[in-house]
């Protein structure tokens, strides 16, 4: 998926038991999914290995390492809990981790009946997180990442991408439309109120759902310190009933609607030219964004 991504297989996986926590090296493993900068491994009934794929997704791991036991215990929705921080061996040269496994399932058609209902649990998630004390973390080093800040910056990432797909002939999609809808919210104020956690990546695949409803989210390898636009702009994943309703719930307004629309843009886009070849499951969600975020723009 990406140039110096280090192999896991079984082996390197015993490796890392028996030398960091031999009480655990004979357990059963399962692949249990891999996102763009981990993979993971179910390690019996109760535990998850965490691995980062390249060198440069290790701060990521190190702040879910440090962050999340003190977020947990202020947050309703369970969260990732590590119980190791593991260190490189020959084997695997890099950080990793093994965390509390969380039962649920990701939230689809079939895991979820009223989309209105799992929008306004979302909203309640993001609300609590961003009503969190800082306990003094500031938007520096890895706490920086760039869906915090400002839009413009993201300009010289947002027109190779969408000159790559217009070049690529991703059909179906109106790019000139997205062009529009960019450099619309490129005009914008840029966002003014307080800074605030964010988890950064609320996509349908880092929230798991029990019977229905938001039971836990997942993966904070974005975890920062910024403003929240970014933070809405997974909800055109999911529904238009349940964006909708998270709309209403945390009574968003138009400007902070539209930056975080552009956030979603400017992602659909770069998922969509930078995993083309190599994520194809990856690539039919940022397809399948994108056209969620025409569709609902020519409503609005």
């Amino acid at each position: 998926m990406h140039e110096g991504e280090i192999p896991v297989d079984e082996a390197v996986l015993r490796a890392l038991l028996r030398a960091q926590c031999p009480q655990w090296a004979d357990l059963p493993l399962s692949l249990a999914g891999g996102g763009t900068d981990n993979t993971m491994h179910r390690l019996g009934d109760d535990l998850l290995l965490r691995l980062p794929r390249t060198a440069d997704k290790v701060r990521s791991l190190r702040k879910e390492q440090e962050w999340l036991p003190r977020l947990a215990p202020l947050l309703t929705r369970a969260i990732p809990e590590p119980v190791h921080a593991g260190t490189p061996i020959a084997e695997f040269p890099l950080p990793w981790s093994v965390y509390r496994w969380i039962d649920g399932q990701e939230p689809h058609s079939d895991t979820v009946q009223d989309w209105a209902a799992f929008g306004v649990d979302l909203a309640a998630f993001v609300r609590e997180l961003h009503a969190v004390d800082l306990m003094g973390a500031t938007r520096t080093g890895a706490l920086s990442w760039y869906r915090g800040g400002p839009l413009q910056p993201a300009d010289e990432w947002v027109i190779p991408y969408l000159e790559d797909c217009r070049a690529a002939g991703d059909e179906g999609i109106d790019f000139d439309a997205l062009e529009r809808l960019w450099r619309a919210a490129l005009a914008l104020p840029e966002p003014s109120g307080p800074q605030v956690w964010l988890h950064g990546d609320l996509r349908p695949t880092n929230v798991l759902v029990q019977g229905g409803k938001l039971h836990a989210v997942i993966d904070f390898g974005g975890l920062s310190v910024g403003f929240p636009d970014a933070e809405h702009a997974p909800v055109w994943d999911l529904p238009a009933q349940a964006r909708q309703a998270y709309w209403d719930a945390l009574s968003l307004d138009d400007l902070t609607w539209e930056r975080a629309r552009a956030w979603a843009v400017m992602v659909g886009l770069a998922g969509l030219s930078y995993y083309r070849h190599t994520y194809p499951a990856f690539v039919a969600q940022c397809r399948a964004r994108l056209e969620a975020i025409l569709a609902d723009a020519a409503t609005r």
